[in-house]
């Protein structure tokens, strides 16, 4: 399995042809205390980029993009209850969605763990 990474602060964990998404450890932190997360469903198709969650916080409302295309297969409804689930374990039990990727090369464009790293030390 490998882990990606946007400029946006979400993550993607591929495994063969599915990703499970979710924010990075610096993206909670910045939110502070989460209250609120809406997730996609099943069944919905995002192209990279598009809005595919909300996570609210104490401090703020944010989008979260869908990191590559592809079609919804599972959406964490656990999150609904437990939201602050996303600030307990972020790249963890608090993942968002997992996804069937449309094609792999969009993940080419993504950073890996270190280059992450580098990028949240210049912010």
């Amino acid at each position: 399995m490998s882990t990606y990474y946007t400029e946006d602060h979400e993550w993607i964990a591929v495994d063969g042809d599915v990703g499970t998404v979710g924010i990075t450890k610096y993206a909670a932190e910045q939110l502070g205390d989460v209250v609120f997360v809406e997730v996609p469903e099943g069944g919905a198709t995002y192209a990279k980029g598009d809005d595919m969650a909300v996570v609210e916080s104490v401090k703020a409302a944010s989008d979260v993009y869908a990191p590559v295309t592809g079609d919804v297969i599972e959406g964490n409804g656990e999150l609904a209850d437990a939201p602050e689930t996303v600030n307990e374990d972020p790249e963890g039990k608090g993942w968002f969605c997992k996804l069937k990727l449309s094609s792999a090369c969009e993940l080419t464009g993504l950073m890996d763990a270190e280059a992450y790293k580098a990028y949240c030390k210049e912010l």
